[in-house]
């Protein structure tokens, strides 16, 4: 277990791993910047608004989820162009966990800033349009997809339920959505080529691999208490944290991001087509 980044992120989230690039980007979302690392050093952009989450549209473009709506980030000159807007007018509301789906699209939840019950969605961006897919969302957390694209994953944190939603060929909800697992207090995740999902517990200091059955495979430990999102890069398994709520003087690496090598091959990360 190693650190891959040792800046402290008040809420570390939205890892992704760049297939072009071959470069890792997330956010710290009380601290409103986004943030990447290279052989020539760390990088970070600072925004007006709280950013989350990310999908890659080329090489040097992200659409970036903020308090507001998404957005269009130019990597080589750091300007943004509007997208479209996401409860634009509820000014108690931000982004939080989001990933682009394997059709193209872009899968965004939102919750209150202070976690009100039920304050907050999930949508999905789809070539120029925002629907709204899942409504009374407290926490949204762990979206992300089965290789074959017909099966989605996400959670509303203080329920505890992982939900597994069936898709239609358009990567649109079909059915309700059913409970696949259920664990104290669930986070970011991803899933991996073999269709299994690696899920973050906050305050266990883990991420936890489960079978496409629901069967606890394996976990991975890392050293802060608050992990919050993974992502893969080929067969590395990075890891976001946060330090809100730690005392720093107990826990010397919450809020900074780690990797390691976990020999599972994961999933290429979908370009979001626009």
């Amino acid at each position: 277990m190693s650190i891959f980044d040792d800046r402290i992120c008040a809420l570390g989230e939205g890892p992704l791993w760049h297939p072009e690039r071959k470069q890792l980007f997330w956010f710290d979302i009380l601290g409103k910047r986004l943030l990447t690392r290279t052989d020539d050093g760390p990088t970070e952009w600072a925004f007006d608004e709280h950013v989350s989450a990310a999908g890659w549209v080329d090489h040097d473009t992200l659409l970036i989820a903020s308090q507001t709506g998404l957005s269009l980030f130019d990597l080589t000159s750091g300007d943004s162009e509007w997208v479209a807007g996401i409860e634009v007018d509820d000014a108690t509301t931000r982004s939080n966990d989001g990933r682009a789906d394997p059709f193209g699209g872009f899968w965004i939840g939102t919750m209150g800033l202070a976690a009100q019950p039920r304050a907050g969605a999930i949508y999905r961006y789809y070539r120029g349009q925002v629907e709204t897919l899942f409504h009374d969302i407290t926490i949204s957390n762990a979206i992300c997809f089965a290789p074959d694209g017909r099966t989605a994953y996400f959670t509303d944190t203080p329920t505890g339920q992982i939900m597994r939603q069936a898709l239609d060929g358009e990567g649109w909800p079909d059915g309700k959505a059913q409970s696949f697992i259920t664990l104290a207090r669930p986070d970011g995740a991803v899933v991996d080529a073999e269709g299994c999902l690696w899920i973050a517990q906050w305050g266990a200091s883990r991420v936890a691999r489960y079978s496409p059955d629901g069967h606890l495979l394996s976990t991975t430990e890392f050293p802060a208490s608050h992990i919050t999102c993974p992502a893969f890069g080929g067969t590395t398994l990075f890891a976001t944290s946060a330090a809100d709520g730690i005392n720093e003087d107990n826990e010397d690496n919450a809020g900074k991001t780690f990797f390691t090598e976990v020999g599972v091959q994961g999933q290429p990360e979908h370009r979001v087509i626009l």
